[in-house]
């Protein structure tokens, strides 16, 4: 890529035309451009500030699942359109976009692999698809993944990167998910079994007030936005300030709602250890 270029008057700077598309992303964290390449190698963390950049749910399975272990569960699944929801997009019409956008049937990957050896029933949400919001199939999938964690005795570990909570475009068939999901997890803790829940950036809404928040442990990264209803809003609806970091993972440590913060490249060793320890 040049970033210069010679003319019959000398050297002039490329202008931002000339410069390719989809090299760089900008961290959210300090503002920082960074280079996408060197970006991935560091597992999307800043190289400036550490800000941890969201990841997919294909990345997440790549960086705590051992290669070659994973086998996808109920991959066939796919969301249909009860309500026939309108509005400035259709909910059809959004559902197509994002699933060729990113190459999902729809928010939510679960499955069967090895954790550093160990056994294990896997979960992640994923916030490029409709803000990794809860509809019908991603409660339906994390749902059958921890029955079959419970009939199968192996830890469950749920990493959960999800802003957009319940999914509105399915009315009552989205909030149903959440008790489902819960009552599920009610009935693996009955059998003893471990569930593992990693809140990543941002873990809020109708997935926090379900699954997300029953884990036998909590675990975030580092300065994820953890909540039900986002800071702004709460600060419009009370009329007043906020205290500093207000639903950081930080803040939410020190007020006893996580056991551990971790950072991205710690977390395959850490659940490892707690898998061993408490299992």
């Amino acid at each position: 890529m040049k970033l210069f270029s010679r003319t019959s008057r000398g050297v002039r700077r490329s202008s931002k035309r000339d410069i390719p598309a989809g090299l760089w992303t900008k961290c959210e964290g300090c503002g920082q451009l960074l280079y996408n390449k060197a970006l991935e190698e560091q597992g999307k963390i800043c190289s400036k500030c550490d800000y941890h950049i969201p990841l997919t749910a294909q990345e997440r399975l790549a960086s705590l699942i051992d290669a070659g272990t994973f086998e996808e569960w109920d991959a066939e699944l796919a969301p249909t359109d009860p309500l026939s929801f309108q509005g400035p997009k259709s909910y059809a019409e959004k559902l197509r976009e994002d699933q060729r956008a990113c190459a999902m049937r729809d928010a939510c990957l679960t499955g069967a692999g090895a954790l550093d050896g160990h056994p294990i029933v896997f979960g992640a949400t994923d916030s490029r698809f409709m803000m990794g919001s809860m509809g019908s199939v991603v409660g339906e999938r994390l749902t059958r993944a921890i029955e079959r964690a419970t009939a199968l005795r192996r830890p469950l570990v749920i990493v959960s990167g999800s802003g957009g909570g319940a999914r509105m475009h399915e009315g009552l068939l989205s909030l149903m998910q959440m008790a489902k999901t819960a009552s599920a997890l009610m009935r693996l803790d009955e059998a003893g079994g471990l569930f593992l829940s990693v809140l990543t950036h941002p873990t809020m809404a109708g997935v926090l007030a379900s699954f997300a928040s029953l884990g036998d442990v909590m675990v975030a990264e580092p300065r994820a936005l953890i909540g039900f209803t986002g800071p702004r809003v709460i600060e419009q609806t009370i009329r007043q300030k906020l205290p500093e970091g207000f639903q950081r993972s930080e803040f939410l440590l020190e007020h006893g709602l996580l056991d551990l913060i971790v950072h991205r490249r710690d977390m395959k060793a850490t659940l490892a250890r707690l898998i061993t320890q408490l299992t």
